[in-house]
């Protein structure tokens, strides 16, 4: 097992790990998680979503308060640069609470109910508001890493309902209002809001439940995560932005 994880810690302090590596702890997260692996998991293997369904009509209404500014709302590529390949334009808006440490207060501030129902989330890695605009296709891409578990609470759903829609492998997701929807982002999956409205969702990583040692090891991944120059311009990126706005979302 050390010599295994030898050469990931060794690549993982600039957070460049090869793909090979990437595979292999791949295979052994899946074979240390509490949840199994599969593409999609259910509401009842994360209890804490249900909080989250039972409050979403007050999550949609902080939401909705953010939403009067939506243009004036930085585009994902805008804090991520690294996200221009699936964003790339003006259609895709965030509105960020959480990510790796970094803690968006002004935003936090702004949704007092939605961070307090965030606060009570284990694991939670990233947490925002992802808003498509009409017309949005976000191409098929994956994440890097299995520990990490993708999560997303409808908000706001525009009709109908097979023009906006998700597909992770070859099965077809669709959000609905005050629901969850929970899958694994290391398999390719694909957006579609071909619809005249808004679709709106907190979206949320949280750290996939593994047994020991494996739950170490995510642990320390998702500490060098927070350190490395991807988060670190993201959180320079974020902070620019509030300094660009300034008091216009009050």
């Amino acid at each position: 097992m050390q010599s295994l994880f030898k050469p990931l810690f060794k690549q993982l302090e600039t957070f460049s790990p090869s793909p090979a590596t990437m595979q292999r702890l791949d295979k052994l997260v899946s074979r240390y998680s509490r949840v199994g692996d599969s593409m999609f998991f259910t509401q009842e293997q994360f209890p804490w979503a249900n909080e989250l369904e039972a409050n979403w009509q007050v999550i949609r209404r902080e939401l909705d308060d953010v939403m009067q500014f939506t243009e004036a709302l930085p585009n994902f590529d805008d804090i991520s640069p690294r996200q221009r390949k699936i964003a790339g334009d003006n259609m895709w808006k965030t509105y960020f609470f959480y990510a790796f440490g970094f803690k968006a207060k002004k935003n936090c501030d702004r949704c007092p109910e939605t961070t307090k129902l965030l606060q009570q989330v284990p694991g939670l890695k990233v947490a925002f508001f992802s808003i498509l605009a009409p017309g949005k296709h976000i191409p098929r891409h994956n994440g890097k890493h299995k520990g990490i578990i993708r999560y997303h609470l409808g908000l706001k759903v525009p009709e109908p309902r097979e023009q906006c829609r998700i597909q992770v492998g070859d099965q077809t997701a669709y959000w609905e209002e005050g629901k969850s929807l929970i899958f694994d982002d290391t398999f390719p999956h694909e957006v579609w809001n071909d619809t005249d409205g808004y679709r709106a969702i907190l979206f949320l990583d949280v750290s996939r439940p593994l047994r020991f040692p494996l739950s170490f090891v995510n642990w320390l991944v998702f500490n060098l995560i927070a350190i490395s120059p991807i988060v670190q311009i993201a959180r320079t990126n974020h902070e620019n932005w509030e300094k660009e706005v300034g008091d216009l979302l009050k």
